[in-house]
């Protein structure tokens, strides 16, 4: 046992862990604590991470999941996955102070959406049902909006232009399925256009990098993120479709089973675009106990990218309460 012991390695995939939108997201929910006091009302869990949403629980964020429920005259922030047109207007219609923590880049669907809808395209937006980024987003253009929700409901397509249509996508999804369903709908409607720019995010798009490097030399990928949580999952299946024999998701270190790791002597940790650092810090530590002591940092692609916290914060910030 003890050579063994000694080879027992693990492969921590870099980047990981938070992308600039949800850094962006959590710190505001934070500030507005800090600036306006408790209770801060938040739309949706902030970000998709069980152990983010209790720690600003217990620092006074209040949690809901309409704006109804909160008070009149308070703040709400909007989660990061963006909000359609109709609660904004239902924000208003209840004198809420709102502060938008929408990433930038699922800002940035919203508007290529809009501008479609406008020209009188139909969109195909590619994302899966009832996820809070793929309403926001349709609310946008309800009318000219369908969703495709994988190759299986590329069949169900219906359009009424085959010269008018234009392909979106959620911000967290599988680069390599996404990529499976627009050849998919090409090959239904040849004329169907590409959108302006990548809708994938950056982050999620190099967290699948990464993990795809560290799913080639271990038998085991343990992904840090919680169960709610799109880009986590995809970590999940992009894994095991990278050479890895078994792939879990954890919302901590807790949730590891040590029968994953009987006959594995190289284990790859990597984390979702909502999850803290301290969470795989705990996940290494647990696998060091194990005998999985040897730690190698694997950077695959740089990751330097920061947002401005929304700017009905920052206008507050720059004043002293009154």
């Amino acid at each position: 046992m003890e050579p063994q012991s000694r080879n027992r390695r693990v492969l921590v995939a870099k980047p990981r862990g938070y992308c600039a939108g949800v850094d962006r997201a959590v710190v505001a929910v934070e500030k507005a604590l800090e600036q306006y006091g408790a209770p801060i009302y938040v739309r949706k869990q902030i970000v998709h991470n069980t152990h983010v949403v209790k720690t600003l629980e217990a620092k006074g964020a209040v949690f809901v999941e309409e704006t109804e429920e909160v008070p009149e005259g308070e703040i709400v922030v909007f989660s990061a996955h963006g909000v359609s047109p109709a609660v904004h207007g239902e924000a208003k219609e209840r004198g809420l102070r709102t502060i938008d923590a929408t990433c930038p880049l699922v800002t940035k669907v919203h508007n290529e959406a809009k501008r479609f809808a406008a020209q009188d395209y139909d969109i195909l937006l590619i994302g899966h049902e009832g996820h809070e980024e793929v309403e926001g987003t349709s609310g946008e253009a309800p009318d000219h909006i369908q969703l495709v929700d994988g190759l299986d409901s590329v069949d169900r397509v219906r359009v009424k232009d085959p010269g008018k249509l234009v392909w979106l996508s959620q911000t967290t999804l599988s680069v390599d399925e996404t990529e499976e369903t627009v050849a998919r709908l090409k090959e239904r409607f040849p004329t169907l256009i590409d959108p302006p720019s990548d809708d994938i995010c950056y982050a999620t798009q190099n967290r699948q990098v990464a993990v795809k490097e560290i799913a080639a030399e271990a038998e085991l990928v343990i992904v840090v993120g919680s169960d709610n949580s799109s880009n986590s999952k995809r970590l999940v299946e992009v894994a095991l479709d990278h050479g890895a024999d078994a792939s879990y998701l954890v919302d901590n270190a807790s949730f590891i089973q040590d029968a994953w790791l009987e006959g594995v002597t190289t284990v790859g940790v990597t984390s979702g675009a909502s999850v803290p650092e301290e969470l795989v810090e705990g996940v290494l530590a647990h696998l060091a106990e194990r005998g999985f002591a040897d730690v190698e940092q694997v950077e695959s692609v740089p990751e330097s990218m920061r947002f401005a916290l929304p700017h009905e914060l920052r206008k507050d910030l720059r004043a002293p309460v009154a």
